[in-house]
């Protein structure tokens, strides 16, 4: 029996099948277009579920014995729907403009501090619950029709089994689920004009949906006996796929967006993260829970360097040419789509300081490096006070695969930093909460020793870290200076 995970996100859908014995058979990818306007960021839910479905077929028909599939997705974007399961209309991303004044009169009826409380989020126009009262306001002959709705995960899911079921990490992006009593606050659904009837049961994260229906496997390919599980948010997954299951050790993931992802063994202190706009998630494991620290651009902001610097280089020769091992000593602000936490400022610029004529496109790219490890290093001195206490970092994603980064944050960050050889750790993640499911592993911690391979560990440097400290001094300082400027 084989298993998989299926990623569902923003702009592409991936599933990845495994064998029994952690390695991979195999995967299959899918884009689908996103519409960007003034105003407005929609995407079409039923294009992305044909896509769904094509990748889904494509392995099933490479690999015929595929047992369980873990799906996980991005979070805030949901859909309503009729009754059959039809969209009624595009679905806005969390990065649309709307909802801003539905949030805004929301925290006005309920109190900031309060919905942090119940939901372990600052609030904000992103999260789903905002932009269903837009809906209902603007369109309200779709809310009216709406007999569902769903997220991505749970649309997915319920398409593929016919069960309605949320997973609790992947409810919290709504704004609008207790933490503490997992379930939908119904304080906030009464206050949004919203009925909590249309939202899917929540259920613990790897929760087993059943099997899928004949249409699915008719339309997949997938045996009838294929256990589907709602496996988790993205984040939540990646957390999973990177063996991170206490709060001994914390998440490093290195993709287009950097995250770092601490584990609280109890809740946290709300008031500490509500200040850092940290989001507070249950995570896999009961009674834990996960937090998000991030960083728009992580990967993203090294490829905007290299097609802007690097024409006709490889990263791994911008990385040589620097030919030093030794900080730039110039400071980049990684704002360049918006700060994250804890700002969570939406205008906020990138920056470039230092330059002179003599700066090379090696040192820009090595100080873009510098910047996404500081303003990590800035998050993780925010997170001090609210309980954290893990002693190194499991990398994933693309950036783990640069010795020079990984060391680098090993150094600036002062704590060990192991390097997984799975790039797509919420596909990862996803694959081992289904292989519990199906009875391949017996829990988590059995499906992280098949699962999860460490390739290398970095360790800090005392005399690196004291240069690295050095410039950070005014690293702390930059956001300060630059925000009144633009």
């Amino acid at each position: 029996m084989k298993i998989a995970g299926l990623d569902i996100g923003t702009t592409g859908c991936k599933l990845t099948v495994f064998g029994e014995d952690g390695a991979e058979l195999g995967k299959a990818y899918r884009d689908y277009p996103v519409r960007r306007m003034v105003g407005a960021q929609e995407m079409d839910i039923s294009v992305m579920m044909e896509s769904v479905y094509a990748v889904i077929r494509e392995m099933a028909d490479k690999v015929p014995d595929i047992g369980g599939i873990g799906v996980t997705s991005f979070g805030e974007v949901f859909v309503m729907t009729d009754e059959a399961g039809e969209p009624l209309h595009n679905a806005m991303l969390y990065t649309d403009p709307r909802g801003d004044k539905e949030c805004a009169e929301l925290t006005e009826k309920l109190g900031a501090s309060n919905i942090a409380e119940i939901t372990g989020l600052a609030p904000h126009a992103m999260y789903s619950i905002s932009k269903m009262m837009w809906i209902k306001r603007h369109w309200p002959e779709v809310y009216a029709a709406a007999r569902r709705i769903h997220l991505i995960e749970d649309f997915v899911v319920w398409h593929l089994t016919g069960t309605a079921q949320i997973d609790y990490s992947l409810a919290t992006r709504t704004m609008a689920f207790d933490i503490r009593k997992l379930e939908w606050s119904r304080e906030i659904f009464d206050a949004a004009g919203i009925d909590v009837s249309l939202m899917s049961r929540t259920v613990p994260t790897g929760t087993s949906a059943g099997t899928v229906t004949p249409d699915a496997a008719g339309r997949t390919g997938l045996d009838s006996r294929c256990i589907i599980v709602s496996a988790a948010h993205d984040q939540v997954a990646a957390a999973v796929g990177a063996g991170v299951f206490d709060g001994r050790t914390a998440v490093d993931g290195a993709g287009t967006v950097e995250c770092l992802e601490p584990v609280y063994d109890s809740l946290p202190d709300i008031r500490i993260m509500s200040r850092g706009k940290y989001a507070v998630v249950p995570c896999a494991v009961p009674g834990k829970y996960v937090a998000y620290a991030f960083s728009y651009t992580g990967g993203a902001l090294i490829q905007w360097c290299m097609e802007t610097f690097g024409k006709g280089e490889t990263n791994q020769s911008m990385e040589d040419a620097y030919g030093k091992d030794e900080p730039t000593g110039l400071l980049v602000l990684p704002h360049f789509a918006g700060a994250a936490t804890p700002y969570m400022d939406s205008g906020s610029k990138g920056a470039l300081i230092g330059l002179t004529l003599a700066t090379t496109p090696a040192e820009i790219y090595r100080a873009c490096m510098e910047g996404v490890v500081y303003e990590m290093r800035l998050n993780y001195e925010n997170l001090a006070g609210s309980g954290i206490h893990f002693n190194k970092l499991n990398a994933t994603g693309g950036g783990a695969r640069s010795r020079v980064w990984m060391q680098m944050k090993a150094d600036v960050l002062d704590l060990p930093v192991t390097a997984l050889k799975t790039v797509d750790a919420g596909t990862v993640g996803s694959a081992m909460l289904a292989g519990i499911r199906t009875g391949l592993f017996a829990d988590l911690e059995d499906a992280a020793k098949t699962m999860v391979q460490e390739v290398e560990t970095y360790y800090p440097r005392p005399e690196m870290h004291e240069k690295y400290m050095e410039i950070y001094e005014r690293y702390r300082k930059l956001y300060e200076a630059v925000r009144p400027l633009v």
